[in-house]
């Protein structure tokens, strides 16, 4: 699935190598030099991702990196390094300041292509195109089709979007804030009590499977997505 990727390299020519690679597989490119500017674009839109280079002017990748991680706001977004330097305890260090993956110069397109992928199915499942089975409840992100003990489920585009996140974070309570940040982007400003509202969709175009139950409202916190109901009470 499309994703925003901050790309944040000073190199030119290796920054437009990255930023048109990622666009061709769909993803959305932001650029920036520095950290500065990467500071910018992220207070105003949260990226999925960040490439963030080592050697960067002012202040390093390993230095923003450990930013990003002491944020709130930015401590869960994936982050891979790009760098040049070659010998362990580069890598060390890079994992240490809360790199989830580190890739040397040079690198293929497909091959950072193909670490992309796999540091979002870990971190952000929901970005990947990846189809997801709970209970009989089937959702292919690909083809946009829900199926739910063989059935066919309609829904509105924020409710899939929204059935996606359950389905790949079961089990753990979201506030509305969570929700929307995820879900309808940290830097989209909706009223929480629009969440209700597409929730209460989102059940009711789960009924017809009986699918509705595995979204509970968790009193005073938000609502979890649960993947222990028994298969029976889902018949």
């Amino acid at each position: 699935m499309s994703s925003t990727i901050l790309v944040v390299e000073d190199e030119p020519a290796i920054a437009e190598l990255i930023a048109v690679n990622l666009s061709f597989a769909g993803h959305k490119v932001l650029r920036a030099t520095d950290a500065d500017q990467a500071k910018t674009l992220i207070t105003a839109e949260l990226p999925d991702l960040v490439l963030l280079d080592w050697m960067l002017p002012g202040k390093t990748g390993i230095q923003f990196a450990h930013e990003l991680r002491g944020h709130e706001r930015t401590r869960a977004v994936p982050v891979i390094m790009l760098t040049a330097r070659t010998e362990e305890q580069d890598k060390v260090d890079g994992l240490e300041a809360g790199a989830d993956d580190y890739i040397t110069k040079p690198f293929s397109p497909k091959e950072l292509l193909a670490r992309i992928k796999a540091v979002l199915r870990r971190r952000a499942p929901q970005l990947t195109d990846d189809i997801v089975e709970v209970h009989g409840l089937k959702l292919d992100p690909v083809t946009h089709r829900i199926m739910g003990h063989d059935k066919i489920i309609d829904m509105g585009p924020t409710e899939f979007r929204l059935l996606h996140f359950f389905m790949t974070h079961p089990e753990r309570v979201h506030s509305r804030t969570q929700l929307l940040d995820q879900v309808w982007g940290d830097h989209v400003f909706v009223e929480e009590r629009t969440v209700d509202v597409h929730i209460r969709r989102l059940r009711q175009a789960l009924t017809i499977s009986g699918h509705d139950r595995l979204i509970e409202t968790v009193r005073g916190a938000g609502y979890r997505f649960t993947a222990t109901q028994s298969e029976g009470a889902l018949n």
